[in-house]
């Protein structure tokens, strides 16, 4: 058989993969906190028909002459670029201004939190913040932040996390510290839906997470800005041209395959 015909379906292949994370990019253009997606191609290993032969005196010399067997899919990346941010004026509503991450549990009993960019949480009937999912926000230690108390009328978020509490007799305390996480390699991070990652072993040094607090000069991190959201880092610009591009690698590779198949029937015709 054609070697162009199996490099034809291996191209048909890349691009649809291709196809699959534009469209997943184009589906979140609107998810709060979404990172967008980008396909990286590679050649497969090619086939030496002649090998390099050194120069020698009064005699130059040659070149390999190899043929490219197709393309395999090098990388899929997660492009972790900050996403625009929506002012939403709801306090509950928090957006990192930096590179790192809230964490969240789903219970206390979770030993590693998940990390998570979007900020759109809310208060349970138990004073807790969570998630829409219901997960735990935890503190910097990476446990669940401790419920709002009952005298308490209302609060608001500082730059570094912490919540500034109301009390009914009218004074002001600082109650827990909402934690981050600044993580080495980003992409590293292993989507698991519901807008959250998993820490992996090339993620962090040795898989470990790393809790600290917000608007840390030191570790690097992000203030945290109340009544704000960091939407989706999807340009539809971008994904629809890559998407065009897509496409037409897509129809050249399927031409390859009718071509190899056209040239097959002729060989197969030559019996007649």
């Amino acid at each position: 058989m054609l070697r162009s015909m199996y490099s034809g379906v291996s191209g048909m292949r890349g691009f649809q993969t291709k196809l699959d994370v534009i469209g997943n990019n184009i589906a979140n253009v609107n998810t709060v906190g979404f990172k967008s997606g980008r396909v990286m191609f590679k050649d497969i290993m090619s086939q030496t028909v002649s090998g390099v032969t050194a120069a020698a005196e009064g005699a130059g010399g040659i070149n390999a002459k190899q043929i490219g067997l197709g393309v395999s899919i090098g990388s899929i990346d997660t492009i972790h670029t900050g996403g625009s941010a929506q002012t939403t004026n709801n306090p509950l509503d928090l957006r990192i201004d930096g590179d790192g991450f809230f964490l969240v549990k789903l219970s206390g009993d979770q030993e590693v939190p998940f990390l998570t960019r979007a900020g759109d949480f809310h208060l349970d009937a138990a004073r807790q913040l969570v998630t829409s999912d219901g997960f735990l926000v935890c503190d910097a230690g990476g446990e669940p932040l401790e419920a709002i108390g009952e005298e308490v009328t209302a609060f608001s978020i500082s730059a570094d996390g912490t919540i500034i509490q109301k009390l009914s007799t009218g004074e002001t305390e600082a109650g827990a510290q909402i934690g981050v996480a600044k993580v080495t390699n980003p992409e590293g991070l292993e989507k698991i839906g519901g807008n959250l990652y998993r820490m992996t072993l090339n993620a962090n040094a040795d898989g470990e997470l790393v809790a600290t607090t917000a608007n840390n000069a030191e570790d690097g991190t992000g203030a945290i800005i109340s009544g704000q959201l960091e939407m989706s880092n999807v340009d539809l610009t971008g994904e629809f041209t890559e998407m065009i591009v897509a496409q037409r690698g897509f129809q050249a590779n399927s031409r390859i395959i009718t071509t190899s198949d056209e040239v097959l029937q002729e060989v197969v015709n030559l019996k007649r």
